[in-house]
């Protein structure tokens, strides 16, 4: 059963000899995560003069990182992060410069999508390895936990810097410096990140795995978790949209949507350290569900607002539950995952995640167009339901997969959810 964790934890974690190096190069590997998909489609729609054109050459980028992430975790989890991560950096390179050299030759647009593809695949899984690490330099229990809401909570720092630096790259005289920049920290940060020592001392696996199929990493459990985390980035994929939507409708710039959609980023870290004190429900087969369903009701708040002051206050108060949600994600996959396949199982929530934001992303959009944001809005909360209710109904396989839930602590748990 999960364990709440203390800023001592955090401390512990961090301060780990081996570790100290391995965080400091996935910092700038991970940097870029949401600036270079936004510096991407910003700099097509400058060479192209088109949303729509920009916006397919995003989602080819999109869909490369959501098949990356599986298989380079795969790869990982097999050899080690050293070649996989080296091979990655070295195809990302390439990738940028043909892309570059594309966009600057006037290419089609078929072309940018699959040049865009091929970057979204090759771009280095420093997430998913930086997570795996965890559980080889820190033992179960409260530091290791604090590992991944450290990794979770930094996920939220950069993808509220991210847009921030690649919006003001674009005023630099090349529209294109945000992309370059952007994957060049990858390239840098995963080099780094794969030759330090802790890194190059994880030998390639020679355990047995169960199963070797591309899907075989899906257990019962792992389907399940990975519908969390489907449901986490449709609800996500709709606000992102609804969210600048409702700013420009409202007579504002496109970049004040991108501002108020920072400020959920901001209290989702906080309220990430906060909630790893003392999360609730304790049982991790009962905090996916719960914690999806409380964040997509949180969702009704955007839809009452009629003011962008109002919007930014209710963002405010439904970020809380971002980064609580993403924590639970990780530690469940600690939790669950086969044994030898714990990267390409977080590969798995990464792109059920990104497959998510696409889906909710492509959905609001159509919506906005037929009734405006609030119905959006609503429509999110809808789909995070019925979804927290699909996770709900295959809690179980999730209990049955924690090895340290005995029999009665799961009837406890049943019966009252917010106890341990």
């Amino acid at each position: 059963m999960s364990q709440s964790v203390s800023f001592a934890s955090y401390r512990a974690a961090l301060s780990t000899p081996a570790a100290r190096l391995p965080v400091l190069a996935a910092l700038l590997g991970r940097l870029p995560v949401a600036m270079v998909g936004l510096a991407l489609m910003l700099y097509v729609r400058h060479a192209t003069g088109s949303f729509a054109s920009a916006g397919l050459v995003s989602a080819g980028a999109l869909t490369g990182a959501a098949i990356g992430s599986v298989l380079q975790g795969r790869l990982v989890d097999r050899f080690g992060p050293t070649r996989p991560l080296l091979t990655a950096a070295a195809l990302l390179t390439l990738f940028t410069t043909l892309g570059v050299t594309a966009v600057e030759s006037g290419a089609p647009v078929w072309l940018l999508m699959v040049i865009a593809l091929a970057l979204g695949v090759s771009q280095p899984s420093v997430s998913s390895s930086s997570r795996s690490l965890w559980s080889r330099l820190l033992p179960p229990g409260p530091a290791r936990q604090a590992a991944y809401s450290y990794e979770a909570i930094s996920m939220e720092v950069f993808f509220i810097l991210g847009p921030a630096i690649a919006g003001l790259l674009m005023a630099l005289p090349w529209p294109g410096t945000g992309v370059v920049i952007g994957a060049g920290s990858m390239v840098i940060g995963a080099v780094g990140f794969a030759l330090t020592p802790a890194v190059r001392a994880w030998r390639e696996r020679t355990e047995p795995r169960a199963g070797q199929g591309l899907l075989a990493v899906l257990t019962p459990a792992m389907r399940t978790v990975a519908l969390a985390a489907f449901g986490f980035g449709v609800t996500i994929g709709f606000v992102e949209i609804a969210v600048p939507a409702a700013a420009t409708m409202a007579g504002y710039p496109s970049s004040v949507g991108g501002l108020l959609l920072s400020l959920w980023s901001v209290s989702s870290v906080v309220a990430g350290l906060l909630y790893g004190l003392r999360p609730v429900p304790r049982p991790m087969y009962l905090r996916l569900p719960v914690l999806l369903a409380a964040f997509s009701l949180l969702l009704l708040l955007l839809v009452w607002q009629t003011s962008l002051a109002g919007l930014a206050i209710a963002l405010l108060v439904v970020g809380t539950l971002i980064t609580p949600q993403a924590t639970a994600h990780s530690i469940a996959v600690d939790e669950v995952a086969p044994a030898g396949s714990s990267t390409e199982a977080f590969g798995w929530v990464i792109t059920s995640v990104t497959l998510g934001l696409a889906a909710g992303q492509s959905v609001s959009g159509q919506l906005i167009e037929l009734s405006g944001p609030p119905l959006a809005f609503a429509a999110a909360t809808v789909a995070g339901l019925l979804i927290a209710g699909g996770v709900w109904l295959r809690r179980r396989t999730v209990r049955d997969a924690l090895p340290a839930v005995s029999p009665a602590d799961c009837a406890v748990a049943d019966l009252a959810p917010a106890r341990g």
